[in-house]
């Protein structure tokens, strides 16, 4: 048995055509979704999401300001410059590219991005909706790994999930998703003694562990949806996920390739959130 692949290119796009409707009918009332991205330094990684992000706003029919700030700048100025599009009418979502430079706090940095507009959804209280399970902008990464669970008609309630990895950004989130779709969840790390037994017993494992390739074959119970959201560049400068694809896509029922999985989702999601954002601030969410 081979594996049947997920697509997140092909499940993003069905989104998409999904979103740019819902824009279009938007602007016939003459409201224009608004995303700004800010981005501070020269990352490469993070120069390419922020090209990728710029060019979905415009394909999609968005308001897209990109504020492209010198490595230099002072935190001061970073928040000054938030401060202001939490003002902007015109904006609906905010998104400070991560990494930042050291000498700026990341931290004071998301908490001073307005709850509505924090389409990232790492505000403090955004987290600690999805905590309590109220309604919130959803972290775009674990909301894309949870679509492409559902859209491998995979139930997911009652089933094991294990989550390999315990970030802020990933693991912890889509633990808490996860649970609200009425999985069992079992969280594996750095730490976690007897990680490959506890990997066999997921119907859904989700990896995020940040080490290409960690997670072969021998670790996924025959027929589990396998989700890899690692992203690892190898030597020879070619991509890698977390999960060896070769041998756990002999074992796995579905699973996510690298690249073309989980990445596009991300970007996807983060457009479905700017959406989101600009009907709940004009009160048409409920149309």
């Amino acid at each position: 048995m081979t594996a049947a692949i997920i697509s997140g290119k092909q499940v993003s796009d069905e989104i998409r055509i999904d979103i740019a409707r819902e824009v279009a009918q938007l602007a016939e009332r003459g409201v224009k979704p608004g995303l700004a991205v800010v981005l501070v330094g020269e990352d490469p990684a993070s120069q390419v999401y922020v090209r990728n992000k710029e060019k979905s706003s415009t394909e999609l029919g968005f308001h897209s300001e990109v504020h492209r700030l010198d490595a230099a700048t002072s935190q001061e100025d970073l928040l000054a410059l938030v401060a202001e599009l939490n003002r902007r009418d015109e904006i609906d979502g905010i998104l400070v590219q991560l990494p930042l430079p050291k000498h700026i706090d990341e931290k004071a940095v998301i908490n001073a991005i307005a709850v509505e507009k924090d389409v990232d959804g790492f505000h403090p209280i955004n987290v600690g909706n999805l905590v309590i399970g109220d309604d919130s902008l959803l972290p775009c990464t674990p909301a894309g790994v949870i679509e492409l669970i559902k859209r491998t008609g995979t139930g997911m309630s009652g089933k094991h999930a294990v989550v390999i990895g315990r970030s802020n950004i990933v693991g912890k989130p889509v633990s808490l998703l996860l649970q609200r779709e009425n999985a069992t969840v079992t969280m594996c790390h750095s730490r976690t003694a007897n990680i490959a037994e506890l990997s066999r017993q997921a119907d859904i494992l989700v990896v995020a562990i940040g080490r290409a390739n960690f997670i072969d074959g021998s670790f996924v119970k025959p027929g589990a949806v396998v989700i890899d959201v690692g992203m690892n560049r190898l030597d020879n400068g070619k991509l890698a996920g977390d999960v060896d694809y070769e041998s756990a896509k002999e074992v796995a029922g579905y699973i996510t390739p690298v690249p073309g999985g989980v990445g596009p989702m991300t970007i996807t999601m983060l457009m479905g959130n700017t959406l989101i954002a600009a009907k709940r601030r004009r009160g048409l969410e409920k149309e």
